[in-house]
C-alpha cells in the first residue's frame, strides 16, 4: 500500500506539470494585457490614438525607417479632422512623439496575438490541451480577435467630423480588455490552485458566508467603476472640477441633468460623469472595508482559508491605495505618470477581487 501511494504521487505531479505550464503561459498573457491596458490609457492621455489613420492587422509592424516615410505618414495624418481642428500647425517632431505611443500600443497588441497563438500551437501539437480547456482557449482566441476589431472601430469614430473617439466605443474597448483579462486569469487560477474541499458545514461561520456572497458583487462593482472611468477618459472629465471632496464648492455640481433625454447625462454630461465616478469610487472603498470586516468575523471562527484571508487583506490595502491615487490624480490635474498608476491600480484591485472570489469558491475534487 505504501509503495503504491509513493508511485501515485510522482504520477500525479507529472500529470499536473502540463497544466502548470499552460497556467504560467496564461498568466504571462495576463501580464501583457495588463501592460496593454495601461499603455492604452497613456495613449489616450497623450492624444496619440488618432495618429495612425489606417489599420493593417498583419502588416505595418516596422515603424517608419527614414524621413520620407515619416513625411508620408504625417501627410496622411493632416488630412483628418484632428489635425485640421485641434493640432493644426503641429511639427513633424511633435507628430513623431504621439505616433510612437500609438505605434507601441498596436505593436503590443500584435505581440499579445503572437504570444497566444505560438504557445497554443505548441501545446496542441504536444497533446496537452484536453477536455474542457480546449473550448476555453477557443473563446480566448475569439475574444482577442473581437478586441482588435473593436479597437479599430473605436479609432474610426475619431476620423470623421468629430476629432475625438466616441466615449462609448472607448469604454467598450476598455471593458472588453478587462473581460478578456478576467477570463484568462480565472482559467489560469483554476489550473494552478489545488482543488481543496470547502470547510465542513459546522465550521462555516456567518461572516464566511457573507464574504462568499459579497466577493463577486464587489468584483462587479470594481468593473463598473472601471467602466465609469472609461467615460471620464472619453470626455476628458478629469481636467475639470479639480478639487475634492467638493466640485466647485458643491457636492453636486450644477447642470448635471442638462441633456435630453435624461439618460444621456450619465454618459455624455461631464459634471455628472465625473460625479458618478467619484461616488462609485467611494462606494468601492466602503465595500472593500465591509468585505474585509466580514472576513475578519469568519477568520475568528477559523472558517476562512488562509489564502482567502491574504487575498481580502491585500484587496483592502489596494482599495485604499487606489482611492488615494484617484484623488491625487484629480487634484494635480491628471499628470500622465500618476494617471497611468491610477489605471494600473484599478486593474490591480480588480485582480485582487478575482483572486478573493477564487479563494472563497474553491470546489472539491
Amino acid at each position: 500500500m505504501v509503495g503504491e501511494t509513493l508511485e501515485k504521487k510522482p504520477a500525479k505531479r507529472a500529470a499536473a506539470a502540463p497544466q502548470r505550464a499552460i497556467a504560467h503561459w496564461l498568466l504571462a498573457l495576463c501580464a501583457l494585457i495588463f501592460a496593454m491596458v495601461v499603455l492604452g490609457g497613456v495613449t489616450r492621455l497623450t492624444q496619440a490614438g488618432l495618429s495612425m489613420v489606417d489599420w493593417q492587422p498583419l502588416m505595418g509592424i516596422l515603424p517608419p525607417l527614414d524621413e520620407a516615410a515619416w513625411l508620408a505618414l504625417f501627410h496622411d495624418y493632416r488630412q483628418f479632422p484632428e489635425y485640421q481642428k485641434l493640432t493644426f500647425g503641429m511639427t513633424l517632431a511633435e507628430f513623431k512623439r504621439i505616433f510612437l505611443f500609438e505605434y507601441a500600443h498596436r505593436l503590443l497588441g500584435r505581440g499579445i496575438g503572437v504570444a497566444f497563438v505560438l504557445p497554443l500551437l505548441y501545446f496542441l501539437v504536444r497533446g496537452r490541451v484536453r477536455g474542457a480547456l480546449a473550448p476555453k482557449l477557443a473563446i480566448m482566441f475569439v475574444l482577442g480577435a473581437l478586441q482588435g476589431l473593436l479597437g479599430w472601430y473605436m479609432v474610426k469614430s475619431g476620423l470623421v467630423d468629430r476629432p475625438d473617439v466616441s466615449p462609448y466605443r472607448l469604454t467598450a474597448h476598455l471593458g472588453l480588455a478587462i473581460v478578456i483579462y478576467a477570463y484568462i486569469l480565472w482559467v489560469a487560477m483554476g489550473l494552478l490552485a489545488p482543488r481543496q474541499p470547502r470547510p465542513a458545514a459546522g465550521r462555516v461561520g456567518r461572516g464566511y458566508g457573507v464574504a462568499r456572497v459579497f466577493a463577486p458583487v464587489f468584483a462587479g462593482l470594481v468593473f463598473v467603476t472601471i467602466l465609469s472611468g472609461g467615460f471620464v477618459a472619453g470626455l476628458d472629465a478629469g481636467f475639470a472640477y479639480n478639487s475634492f471632496p467638493l466640485m466647485e464648492g458643491r457636492f453636486v455640481p450644477l447642470d448635471v441633468l442638462r441633456l435630453e433625454p435624461a439618460w444621456r447625462n450619465a454618459f455624455e454630461n461631464l459634471p455628472l460623469v465625473q460625479l458618478d465616478h467619484r461616488l462609485l469610487a467611494k462606494l468601492t472603498l466602503l465595500a472593500a472595508l465591509g468585505l474585509w470586516a466580514s472576513s475578519g468575523a469568519a477568520s475568528a471562527r477559523a472558517a476562512l482559508p488562509a489564502g482567502a484571508r491574504r487575498a481580502l487583506t491585500a484587496l483592502l490595502a489596494m482599495a485604499l491605495i487606489q482611492f488615494g491615487l484617484g484623488v491625487a490624480t484629480l487634484l494635480l490635474v491628471v499628470p500622465i505618470p500618476l494617471a497611468a498608476l491610477h489605471q494600473a491600480g484599478a486593474l490591480a484591485l480588480f485582480t485582487l477581487a478575482l483572486w478573493s472570489c477564487h479563494e472563497l469558491y474553491r470546489r472539491p475534487r
